[in-house]
């Protein structure tokens, strides 16, 4: 049985409402808004994809998000312990949570710095040859040492501000970085909208053609929801169980969604109109940021080079408040089940991701080894995606809805009755009944989607870490 820290030094909080609505905002922004959202919207026929995930954020995301706040400040612990304390044989919902912070920062950290790399490569003349920016990403991501040197970088600046705790780290940092990416994304969507043609683009992304729609696009639009919210993780359990109790649950859990559809939607505006308005592709796949997009401010001629700094800078902000929540949910784990002091736990923690990261970037450039004749950066991508945070959210609401008392979460949620919240019958219900079933179908064709492209072992190897997880739990 693992022990905890019953000697540590009282919790940290955060400072202030703010703070916590900036920091965990920006646990929700990150590449799933910037880099992950406008090309699978692409690939998913535009608006009638972005109406999918709008409904799925407004009932599923909120739902999912305000279950984490309220089960991580009532118990005023960590993903593992918020379980553990609750019911020894929940415990294994929260390990998967900590796992999943840990296996998708063995590959977000490389994208990262991808993007950091990015603000150095465009400032040095990246677009003075605008048909080479293809291929100069290509041979960046397959280079062994470049992206790896860049990565580091990107890791080291997660490592100084986690280590600062959470008012005094995560906190500040959060407050400066979420007005500045948000200043940016609109400044480069002005830009977009006002060049010739642009409008095309706008239509492409709000007049909804469902008849594009079918389970692939469904599918996608839930694991970019939960995705992007950094539902199922452990990252909103473990911000909230930082949180003081006077604060309003229902008010913020409003406030983090609505700021983070909003970046999604901003990263889309910022990128489509420009796109049509030069005659390029919205499917462009992962590479969409990364090729098209400066391929997109190389037409823009010499003031194309400001505003490609500035989205690149914006990228690097909204991957780094992404990646501190997912070291943090780590890093609480080793301080509230293992008596580790902050330091030696993010260090400890970062160790282990920079290794995977090791694995995850040069598996892109056909080095390093592989399973079922897939790279370690695929691994962990679709394990995530694909299983863990489906699962891990609807868990969390069956631990919710069935675990605990309705009262319970009605005293948590409303603050012993003090603030109100007219929805809470409708809330309960959907977390109770609908959304786990909900969740339950997407995560079965998601693994089954998985299988259908040649990925079955994978998905067979994740379904059994599940398992594995549920019977080692009582000792992690």
């Amino acid at each position: 049985m693992a022990t905890s820290n019953t000697n540590a030094a009282p919790r940290d909080n955060w400072g202030s409402k703010l703070g916590f609505v900036m920091a965990a905002a920006g646990s929700a922004v990150g590449l799933g808004n910037i880099w992950k959202f406008p090309y699978t919207a692409g690939e998913n026929g535009g608006g009638a994809f972005i109406v999918i995930y709008l409904a799925f954020v407004i009932f599923i995301g909120f739902s999912v998000m305000l279950t984490e706040f309220a089960v991580g400040r009532k118990t005023g612990r960590s993903a593992v312990g918020a379980f553990k304390s609750t019911d020894g044989r929940w415990t294994f919902v929260g390990v998967i949570g900590v796992l999943s912070g840990l296996l998708i920062m063995g590959f977000y950290p490389v994208v990262g710095g991808w993007a950091l790399a990015y603000v150095q490569k465009v400032s040095t003349g990246l677009l003075s040859n605008p048909e080479a920016i293809g291929d100069s990403f290509g041979g960046f991501i397959t280079n062994p040492i470049q992206p790896l040197m860049w990565m580091g970088v990107y890791l080291l600046m997660n490592i100084i501000i986690v280590s600062r705790g959470i008012s005094g780290g995560i906190e500040k940092a959060g407050k400066v970085l979420m007005p500045i990416l948000f200043l940016i994304l609109i400044i480069v969507s002005v830009k977009g909208l006002s060049l010739p043609g642009a409008m095309a683009g706008v239509e492409f992304l709000f007049s909804p053609d469902f008849s594009k729609v079918d389970s692939g696009v469904v599918l996608a639009a839930l694991g970019q929801a939960f995705f992007s919210l950094s539902l199922g993780m452990g990252c909103m359990i473990t911000y909230g169980s930082y949180l003081k109790k006077k604060e309003n649950l229902v008010q913020t859990t409003g406030m983090v969604t609505a700021m983070d559809t909003g970046v999604a939607i901003l990263a889309g505006i910022a990128m489509f109109p420009a796109m049509f308005a030069l005659g390029m592709e919205p499917a462009a796949g992962p590479g969409l940021v990364f090729v098209v997009v400066p391929q997109l401010f190389a037409e823009m001629g010499g003031v194309g080079l400001i505003f490609a700094l500035l989205f690149f800078v914006g990228l690097t902000v909204a991957a780094l408040t992404s990646s501190v929540s997912l070291l943090e949910v780590v890093v609480s784990y080793l301080i509230d089940e293992k008596g580790m002091k902050r330091t030696t736990a993010v260090l400890s923690a970062a160790a282990v991701m920079a290794v995977l990261c090791i694995f995850a970037s040069l598996s892109l450039g056909g080095v390093g080894p592989t399973l079922f004749d897939t790279g370690a950066f695929d691994i962990f991508d679709l394990l995530t995606d694909k299983i863990f945070l489906a699962v891990g959210g609807m868990l969390v609401c069956i631990f919710a809805g069935w675990r605990l008392s309705r009262e319970e979460l009605e005293k948590e949620i409303t603050n012993d009755g003090e603030v109100k919240f007219p929805l809470f019958g409708l809330w309960y219900n959907l977390v109770k009944f609908v959304i786990p079933v909900a969740v339950a179908i997407v995560a079965f064709a998601g693994i089954s989607s998985g299988f259908d492209s040649g990925k079955g072992p994978i998905m067979l190897m994740g379904i059994g870490i599940i398992a594995l997880t549920g019977l080692l739990s009582k000792k992690l």
